[in-house]
């Protein structure tokens, strides 16, 4: 039978299995909340990224900067609303702003307006016919149930817009038109975080 340990005992040997942590680790942990809050006060404010950025020297720099490009990445998004097309351009800017490959980024932003772009357009047409025909057919699924019950063919106008099986049912579908957009700009912000 092994001995009996302590939980402070198991914690102590897990971490002498972990090692200590690298220097360029605890600059991470020191310096990536900071980039991180430069990058929200950039998209919130109108801050020069590229100066906040230079302020720090050569070792905090890089993680400052990777922090900044991780929050950017992270806030492209589809266009559902005007905030968010202006948050997307934003983000863009201070992206191209900051990386040293900017034909690279430009590549791939490109590919991202032309997903953004299609989304708007084709996007918000397949979703309001989607929408349309998907109301069409509760509306007949409600007639007929109402049909059975009761024998009689009912001429009400019911407004299945707000029955909750229909807007659980629209959920479902509007995620399943976005899905294909989602994957391809998440394809594409890993190709722009691969960017130096």
């Amino acid at each position: 039978m092994g001995e009996i340990k302590t939980a402070a005992e198991i914690a102590r040997e897990k971490l002498a299995q972990i090692g200590e942590a690298t220097e360029e680790e605890k600059l991470g942990w020191k310096y990536g909340p900071e980039g991180e809050k430069l990058a929200a006060r950039y998209l919130r404010e109108n801050s020069n990224l590229v100066s906040e950025v230079a302020r720090y020297d050569e070792k905090a720099r890089k993680h400052v900067a990777a922090a900044v490009n991780g929050i950017l990445i992270r806030n492209i998004s589809l266009p559902r609303n005007d905030a968010a097309r202006k948050n997307n351009k934003k983000a863009m800017e201070g992206l191209k702003a900051l990386k040293n490959d900017r034909v690279a980024v430009e590549n791939v932003f490109s590919r991202i307006r032309n997903i953004l772009d299609h989304y708007t357009q084709q996007g918000t047409q397949q979703k309001k016919q989607a929408y349309e025909s998907l109301k069409a057919e509760f509306r007949a699924r409600i007639k007929q149930a109402i049909r059975q019950q009761t024998g009689v063919d009912a001429n009400v106008n019911i407004d299945v817009e707000k029955q909750p099986q229909f807007l659980d049912e629209w959920q479902r579908v509007q995620a399943q038109l976005e899905a294909q957009y989602l994957k391809l700009l998440g394809e594409y912000k890993q190709e722009l975080a691969a960017i130096d």
